[in-house]
């Protein structure tokens, strides 16, 4: 069994290794989270000389703060639903657009333990990336990528391998060599 305290000293572990790779291109890093309510901001933040690569992050819980903070539509909210890969990929855009950074994180999904649905379970997570090697000199990032996983556990537990992931796959995009095995339960 997994348990929160392996996932979390994994999520300190990749939070290392992100800020490392950023420090090492001068690249820096912006964040949009929903369902982890700041949870990957304060897993970076936690790391001493963070403000070299970490910009800013945005606590986007409500359709209205993803609108009005980040831009995405509340069209897109409203035919895909807040939780889906393509909000997930506007909050990133979104994020990129109004930050100075390189790099942009955004999660959106349902921890739990009330808000699922069938086709929406508890545990839903809906991820974007989106980066570009050169901050604010593109009109859209270079590269974005997204997915969707379905994690199990309580509220506590999904919250930590959403931020795990997130995190594993930040280092993903920008250092294609990079591996490493995620402690998780699911897989969508």
């Amino acid at each position: 069994m997994i348990t929160n305290n392996l996932t979390a000293n994994t999520v300190a572990q990749l939070a290392q290794s992100l800020g490392s790779q950023l420090s090492l291109h001068s690249w820096s890093v912006a964040l949009a989270e929903s369902c982890t309510g700041g949870l990957v901001c304060a897993s970076l933040t936690e790391i001493a000389g963070s403000s070299a690569w970490f910009e800013r992050g945005y606590i986007t819980y409500s359709n209205q703060a993803k609108s009005e903070c980040l831009g995405v539509s509340a069209e897109l909210i409203g035919s895909f639903g807040a939780v889906s890969e393509e909000v997930a990929k506007a909050m990133a855009e979104g994020t990129l657009k109004n930050s100075a950074s390189n790099l942009a994180i955004a999660i959106t999904g349902i921890a739990g333990p009330t808000g699922g649905s069938p086709g929406k379970p508890v545990g839903t997570v809906c991820f974007g990336w989106a980066f570009t090697p050169v901050a604010n000199n593109l009109p859209s990032p270079a590269l974005v990528k997204v997915n969707t996983q379905h994690f199990a556990g309580d509220r506590a537990a999904v919250r930590t391998q959403a931020c795990a992931f997130a995190l594993q796959g930040a280092l993903a995009l920008i250092h294609p060599t990079f591996t490493t095995e995620i402690p998780q339960r699911n897989n969508g």
